[in-house]
């Protein structure tokens, strides 16, 4: 019997966790059969939900999949059985089916979770899946329907990472498109920290500063969100902020298919793992992307929820479980280089290099900059074999 090779998940480390695998396969002249569950075969470009025309932000991958070899199974993985090495999973037309492996992938993403603060899972919108990206694009759209006021006008933003960051500064060119150059709006960030990207270096902060006083951007530091109800949102100390629109970005935790594993978690529920990205304690399954705690130096650096890390963190683990059962050495995993590219809306953009954030790119030539990488670099390649396998590869060059 084949051996199997099975993947959870097709968003950037699921995907390129079977090309990576394919490619192994193929270079060594073995037939492995290569096995990706997900509720769609496509990648959904979830560093771009800011953006607005949210529903083109999305990749076939049934035509990449075909010429590399790789079987595609719509549905979703509901249990995972280690001791019978099957996973239990329910297609489109919701028939639950039992599916055998030799080594599983884990590669099933992760999720803004709302449930900490009340009202919000009610009330918030968020940026966490394409459907509800689309949903909070089609409620900022239909504002110019609604009676002018306070609330209409006013959107806040809870959470100051870098999702927080790119929307917040998206929506006001935005909503002056959508409700008119005069109407009087007001974004807010809500942010626990004491400063602005107070996590960040000093040089990446003083961007993101300079470039939201420009754009009229409010921050609220040192505030927590009490709860979320449909008049808006209450703080913590009191504060009360009038909104129709307040936008969850903060509380993302791995896929809860993690907690069906018997072994150590971080506090977002990812999954430790080896240098082979192999889960400790389960040599036959890998985590990669968003479910891996993963390091990637010896400098105590570790992957961060980001495309940048999942793409390279999928290749190496669809590598690693194809060369376990090839029997050929592994490739331990490593990403010594990190950059950030940050969408700064209207303002342009920042780059920076480096776990310190070096900034060495601003305004316009570091917009131009994430605009090749969003729009480029982080696509799937073409539907060609060899293109393809060539880009898989955990060891090519990748900016």
């Amino acid at each position: 019997m084949r051996k199997q090779i099975l993947i959870v998940g097709a968003g950037f480390a699921g995907m390129w966790a079977a090309l990576s695998a394919a490619r192994l396969a193929d270079k060594h002249q073995q037939a492995i059969d290569i096995t990706v569950i997900a509720p769609q075969p496509e990648l959904r470009v979830r560093p771009r939900f800011y953006e607005s025309a949210v529903h083109t932000l999305v990749a076939p991958l049934q035509p990449l999949f075909d010429v590399t070899g790789v079987n595609f199974l719509q549905g979703h993985v509901e249990q995972i059985l280690p001791d019978s090495k099957e996973v239990s999973w329910k297609d489109a037309n919701g028939d639950t089916h039992l599916r055998r492996y030799d080594r599983l992938v884990l590669a099933s993403g992760s999720h803004v979770n709302r449930d900490t603060v009340a009202g919000a899972a009610e009330h918030a919108f968020d940026l966490d899946q394409l459907e509800s990206a689309a949903v909070l694009e089609q409620h900022i759209n239909n504002l110019a329907l609604q009676p002018e006021s306070e609330a209409r006008n006013t959107v806040v933003v809870c959470g100051g990472g870098f999702t927080g960051i790119e929307m917040a500064l998206e929506l006001p060119g935005r909503l002056r498109e959508i409700l008119g150059a005069d109407a009087k709006t007001r974004v807010v960030v809500v942010e626990r920290g004491a400063q602005p990207g107070g996590r960040w270096s000093q040089e990446l902060r003083d961007v993101i500063i300079e470039a939201s006083a420009e754009l009229g951007v409010e921050w609220l530091v040192n505030a927590e969100v009490e709860c979320v109800d449909a008049s808006g949102v209450t703080l913590k100390d009191g504060q009360v902020i009038a909104s129709q629109t307040v936008i969850w970005t903060v509380g993302v935790q791995a896929n809860n298919l993690t907690a069906q594993i018997n072994a150590p978690r971080d506090r977002q529920g990812r999954l430790h793992v080896n240098a082979n990205l192999q889960v400790v304690g389960h040599d036959d399954i890998y985590a990669t992307g968003d479910v891996a705690y993963a390091a990637t130096d010896d400098k105590g650096n570790h992957a961060l929820m980001t495309c940048q890390h999942a793409i390279l963190l999928g290749k190496f683990a669809g590598n690693n479980a194809a060369a376990d059962l090839l029997d050929v050495a592994p490739l331990p995993y490593r990403q010594e280089n990190y950059v950030t590219c940050l969408d700064l809306g209207a303002w342009g953009a920042v780059y920076s290099e480096g776990w310190d954030q070096q900034v060495k790119l601003t305004r316009a030539e570091a917009k131009k900059l994430k605009v090749s990488i969003v729009s480029e670099l982080i696509y799937p390649p073409k539907a060609d074999r060899a293109v393809a396998f060539e880009i898989a590869d955990p060891l090519a060059p990748f900016v």
